[in-house]
This record gives structure tokens, C-alpha cells and sequence, in this order.
């Protein structure tokens, strides 16, 4: 099995307290992964040529593949990619070099392009495609390919976003105590 942390030349991924990458997953180069994230099987996280960073209690869903632009001379900074805290990115999405908000729910299959912006309290349905450079506001539903605003989110709507990263959140937790229950005791002779 490869590891699940890579270094990309002299850039380490880092990792805070709590956090659980699965074995199938691959994380690479300069990625910051704040505390209580959870990143589930076979997800992608490449900083290579930029960084990524991944804010407290979000969660990177199955199949995901996560990377960033290349600085240039005609955009020297690149394109980073920064997640908020609180952010629920669903089955098989893919993030490129985009910057999400707090309080995001990515829904499954959802493509986010270079230089998108998605402000806090969205939600992104199922199969989206956000283009490059688009911004999506605070505070509604977004839908389709390419995306368009559908209508403001719901009270409950909104204090789901939280509830979907609780839940993840604890989830995290049973694997992470799962898994140390499971580790091999030394025994003395």
C-alpha cells in the first residue's frame, strides 16, 4: 500500500488534531489539514504547484480529487485551493484551484473550477458545474451545469449545512476510535 502522506519536493502535507485520512487516499505536497477533517476512501488531494488548505470539521467525501493552479506570469499567485470550516464536499467532486466558504455543502459529482469563489451558507446540488472565476452568493441553492442560482436556502436548510458537518464529524470519530481499538497490543514477556 502507498502512503497516505507524500512529500512533492521540499512540501509536506500537515495535519492537525483529530483527523482521519483513510488508507486509500492520497494526500500530496503543500496540504494544510486543519483539525477534526475527515477525508474518506480514494480521495485525491494534490498541492503540488500551489497549496491546499482544508478548514476544522470538514469533510472530503469518496472518490474526490482535490488540486490547484500553477503560479505564472500572468497569475503569479496561481490558483490555491482553500476550503472553509463546516464544509460537506459529497461523493466524487472535484475542486480546482477554487475558494469555498464556511458552511458549503458540494452535493455529489459536482465539478468547481479554477478561480471560483462559493461565499458561506451555500449549497451546490448534485452534479453541478461552477465555471471559472464565477461566484456563487451567501445564502442559496445553486443548481445545474452550468450552475444558476435557484432560490434562497431555508432556515433548516442552512442550519443542515452544520448538521451534515457534526455528522461527519462523528463518524470521523467512531472509525478514528474503531481503528485504535483495533491496533495490535504489545504484549510483555
Amino acid at each position: 500500500m502507498f502512503p497516505v502522506l507524500r512529500p512533492y519536493k521540499d512540501l509536506f502535507p500537515r495535519k492537525g488534531e483529530r483527523v482521519m485520512i483513510d488508507a486509500s487516499s492520497v494526500v500530496i505536497g503543500d496540504v494544510r489539514i486543519a483539525d477534526d477533517v475527515s477525508i474518506w476512501p480514494l480521495v485525491v488531494i494534490r498541492g503540488d504547484v500551489n497549496y491546499v488548505a482544508i478548514g476544522k470539521r470538514t469533510n472530503i467525501q469518496d472518490g474526490s480529487v482535490l488540486h490547484v493552479t500553477h503560479k505564472s506570469s500572468t497569475k503569479p499567485e496561481g490558483n490555491p485551493l482553500v476550503i472553509g470550516e463546516n464544509v460537506t464536499v459529497g461523493h466524487k467532486v472535484m475542486l480546482h484551484g477554487c475558494t469555498i466558504g464556511n458552511r458549503v455543502l458540494v452535493g455529489m459529482g459536482s465539478i468547481l473550477l479554477d478561480g471560483a469563489v462559493i461565499e458561506d451558507d451555500v449549497m451546490i446540488g448534485a452534479g453541478s458545474l461552477v465555471p471559472q472565476n464565477k461566484r456563487l452568493e451567501s445564502g442559496y441553492l445553486y443548481l445545474g451545469s452550468p450552475v444558476k442560482q435557484i432560490r434562497p436556502l431555508t432556515e433548516a436548510e442552512i442550519e443542515g449545512l452544520n448538521y451534515s458537518a457534526n455528522n461527519y464529524v462523528k463518524w470521523k470519530d467512531e472509525y478514528l476510535d474503531q481503528d485504535n481499538q483495533n491496533q495490535p497490543r504489545s504484549s510483555s514477556c
